[in-house]
């Protein structure tokens, strides 16, 4: 049975940290579920923050994820300062959900709170929760740097596959917005192909590496350019495939190579 914080039984004293806590117990908390899906490794020290201004709707994202056996330690935020307010009190920080709720990145405050929180929690898997599921904005968060885009219409179940893909290094979209930007690129491959012939070498290197989901430093160290270069490099590619990011080159990229040609 999950540990529930004190102050969700009647105890109104304040706590360095956010007064809706919800923690696993030890046990639960690095030990792999035996039912049908196996979670990663996690130490007792390691935890999932859920930042979201909305009491309830934290409170009871927090519940399911334990109720579900997520493997982690679970504490939740009203905000980015009530988090940095905690930190010293708090371990091994892994993931960062943030529940953005029915806004959109077409809110430059959002954009924001988003490119902030990114920043701020640079050593963990940063992932949105959203109400939204327009691919517009899903590649837009992306673009910010968040480690996935979890719409309200999944499961608790993809929710929680989504975090431990995040914090294995790997990034979640929903299935919906792939297809959906398939069926945008469908028709076009030829279209692509002609456009690529126009690529440089330098072009065509620089373009794998996006493919590839590389940094701009890490394509400059491998092709011994200028980070500066490859960010021009980029710029020309977006203009030959229409792109208006460097996520969606990866994705056009990708549709133009063939299944089998991919490893």
């Amino acid at each position: 049975m999950e540990n529930i914080h004190p102050s969700r039984l009647g105890n109104n004293e304040q706590e360095p940290y956010d007064r809706e806590i919800i923690v696993n117990n030890s046990q639960q908390s690095n030990e792999k579920y035996n039912g049908n899906r196996q979670f990663q490794k996690y130490s007792a020290e390691d935890y999932l923050a859920i930042v979201d201004k909305r009491a309830l709707e934290r409170e009871c994202l927090a519940q399911a994820l334990i109720n579900h056996h997520i493997g982690l330690k679970v504490f939740t935020f009203g905000s980015l300062e009530e988090w940095q307010a905690s930190k010293k009190e708090l371990s091994n920080l892994r993931a960062v959900l943030i529940n953005t709720g029915n806004r959109t990145l077409d809110d430059a405050n959002l954009t924001a709170e988003i490119s902030e929180l990114v920043a701020t929690f640079q050593t963990a898997a940063v992932v949105v929760v959203a109400d939204n599921d327009d691919l517009t904005f899903i590649l837009k968060a992306l673009e910010l740097g968040v480690r996935g885009y979890i719409p309200t219409t999944v499961g608790i179940e993809i929710c929680m596959q989504a975090i431990e893909l995040a914090i294995a290094g790997g990034k979640f979209v929903p299935a919906s917005s792939v297809l959906t930007l398939r069926k945008l690129l469908g028709g076009r491959s030829d279209e692509f192909r002609h456009i690529t012939t126009s690529f440089t070498a330098r072009q065509s290197a620089v373009a794998e590496g996006l493919r590839r989901g590389k940094a701009n430093k890490i394509i400059a160290y491998e092709l011994n350019l200028c980070e500066s270069t490859v960010k021009v490099h980029i710029r020309n590619i977006m203009k030959k495939l229409g792109a208006t990011n460097r996520t969606e080159v990866a994705y056009k990229i990708s549709d133009m190579i063939p299944h089998e040609s991919r490893f």
